[in-house]
């Protein structure tokens, strides 16, 4: 039966760790020509994968999966895009081998940093079958090998997919364990691959809160969390109100089930009555629905299903979908307040035209992306120019926002001497 096969933790970890140390020796044209066979193959192989695809979709909709979550999961339209990703993975610098912080001692002993792999890397994730390839390709680029356990609404997508990348990378010449799935749906594989820091070095969820706060609380081996992405945007009283309806637009209409889409508006006091109903013109031509706090009441009386009264929790959701929060706050002290109690750290931003509220907002949120008069959907490893992301990371030791090539690298020093003996 589909997702219940026998999975031995163990030995992937045992063989993981063998392929990490064949990668060590692999070259970045090695690895390139890798990288534009798995793209080659995603094409040859896409009839295959997009009817196993399809399969997910379908399995997933008569179980009740929302729109946001279909839309997650199906590769439709997206397959050659994805695979061009991979390509564009292939053209990127490859940051392994760097040699960076030379210094001589007064002694003559030479050192220097190197960047290295960090070596295996745990991926958990959910209704995103995109994340099996992008995993792939930026793992490979930097000598990581990836454990994968995606969710059960894709595991038919999933297998397929890392057949192709594994057939590929033997093609070349790779070992086909710098890639393995977990291809069992049962979570006490989730449980066991936490724990299995004899050979693991690093987890990335990729999922919804539950997911992330189980990782935190049952892993013994670190844990980088983000992708949870409760963003706020503050329209100040100098901000261009024009340029900033199309802003808002474009922040939750373009992909709103993506964690880099905006949630809620703080908008000033001093221009919310002419802003706010503009902003539900354009935004509602599109089928967003509103979550109004108290203080926006006034100027967006409640009405029917698509103006409504916030609940207590909303501005501490991320929708995921054509669903706007809306507030009018006294200023920018107000703004972030608001900020403050209910951002998840992922994406704020402001428009403004004040340069001292928009220094102090970078200043004062903390988040791992800030935006001055820019999208929250800017918030992106391709979009800043990383090429690909591997995550969004919303915590502060080792990386921080979009994680790309280099955040899945570490160091080492390197010491060259003349035969030198410490006195």
């Amino acid at each position: 039966m589909l997702g219940m096969t026998t999975v031995d933790l163990h030995q992937m970890g045992k063989t993981a760790r063998q392929a990490a140390r064949k990668l060590a020796r692999v070259t970045t044209d090695q690895k390139n020509a890798a990288l534009y066979a798995i793209a080659d193959a995603l094409d040859a192989h896409s009839e295959r994968i997009l009817a196993a695809n399809a399969q997910d979709v379908e399995e997933g909709r008569a179980n009740g999966l929302d729109a946001a979550l279909l839309d997650r999961l199906s590769l439709k339209g997206r397959l050659v895009a994805i695979a061009n990703d991979v390509r564009a993975v292939a053209k990127l610098p490859d940051p392994i081998g760097e040699e960076f912080d030379a210094l001589v001692q007064p002694n003559g002993l030479r050192t220097h940093k190197m960047r290295v792999p960090i070596g295996v890397i745990g991926v958990i994730y959910e209704a995103r079958p995109n994340v099996t390839v992008d995993v792939a390709a930026l793992t490979l680029k930097t000598s990581n090998v990836a454990i994968l356990r995606g969710g059960k609404e894709t595991l038919r997508s999933n297998v397929i997919l890392v057949d192709v990348i594994r057939d590929a990378l033997t093609g070349c010449g790779l070992p086909a364990d710098a890639v393995q799935l977990i291809a069992d749906t049962d979570r006490k594989y989730i449980a066991e691959l936490l724990r299995l820091s004899e050979y693991v070095d690093m987890i990335i969820p990729r999922g919804g809160a539950g997911l992330h706060r189980f990782c935190r609380e049952n892993s013994t081996i670190p844990v980088i969390t983000g992708g949870i992405g409760v963003c706020n945007l503050f329209v100040d009283d100098t901000a261009d109100l024009d340029a900033a309806v199309d802003v808002i637009h474009n922040a939750r209409v373009q992909r709103p089930s993506v964690c880099n889409s905006l949630d809620t508006i703080l908008v000033h006091k001093q221009v919310a009555a002419t802003f706010l109903p503009r902003v539900v013109e354009k935004l509602g031509a599109s089928g967003v629905s509103f979550r109004l706090h108290p203080s926006a009441q006034d100027i967006l009386p409640p009405d029917g299903d698509r103006l409504l009264p916030a609940g207590e929790n909303d501005f501490d959701t991320e929708w995921m979908a054509l669903i706007l929060g809306v507030r009018v706050v006294s200023g920018l002290d107000e703004a972030l307040d608001h900020i403050q109690e209910h951002s998840s750290w992922h994406t704020d931003a402001i428009l403004t035209a004040n340069e001292e509220h928009a220094a102090r907002f970078v200043a004062e949120v903390d988040s791992s992306a800030v935006m001055v008069n820019a999208s929250t959907r800017f918030n992106d490893g391709g979009q800043f120019g990383l090429g690909a992301e591997i995550a969004v990371s919303t915590q502060k030791l080792h990386a921080r926002g979009p994680m790309g090539l280099r955040e899945l690298t570490s160091y080492k020093w390197v010491a060259h001497g003349e035969y030198h003996v410490r006195k």
